[in-house]
């Protein structure tokens, strides 16, 4: 569990990309913060992330978890597990992982509802991406 107050970081994982977010203290506002980029079949960006945890102070990281269709976990989901034991072995801060389905899908919608098209960089989705699903969290810990 998570403390109730302090920044939370969060983390929408990618093959390539990953969106990073960051709370505010109150854990009331999610605000995108950056991508962390890894070569395909390379190790998580660790040391970038240090970067991001050291600048924000977070008190735990939220893993987004992409579940199938049905809400079973597969293979992406076992992988984004996995990450997240590194996240917290590494950090020493607590993990939480939350379904991050469709959060990428929301990101899109909304840039074409804003008229945005195809401006919007693939970076700029990842870490809007991980906003959506962070502020779902913080959400849904208020409710």
């Amino acid at each position: 569990m998570l403390p109730p107050e302090g920044p939370i970081l969060a983390i929408d994982i990618g093959e390539i990309r990953s969106g990073v977010a960051c709370s505010d203290p109150s854990q009331v506002v999610a605000h995108p913060i950056g991508t962390l980029t890894r070569r395909r079949g390379k190790r998580f960006p660790m040391q970038a992330l240090r970067v991001y945890v050291e600048a924000n102070t977070p008190v735990g990281i939220v893993v987004g978890l992409p579940l199938s269709s049905d809400g079973t976990e597969r293979d992406a989901a076992a992988k984004a597990r996995s990450v997240g034991a590194l996240v917290q072995e590494k950090t020493g801060l607590p993990v939480e992982f939350w379904d991050e389905r469709m959060s990428t899908a929301r990101v899109h919608a909304t840039k074409r509802e804003v008229g945005h098209g195809r401006r919007l960089r693939d970076m700029d989705v990842d870490a809007l991406a991980a906003t959506v699903m962070l502020q779902t969290f913080l959400d849904s810990r208020r409710a």
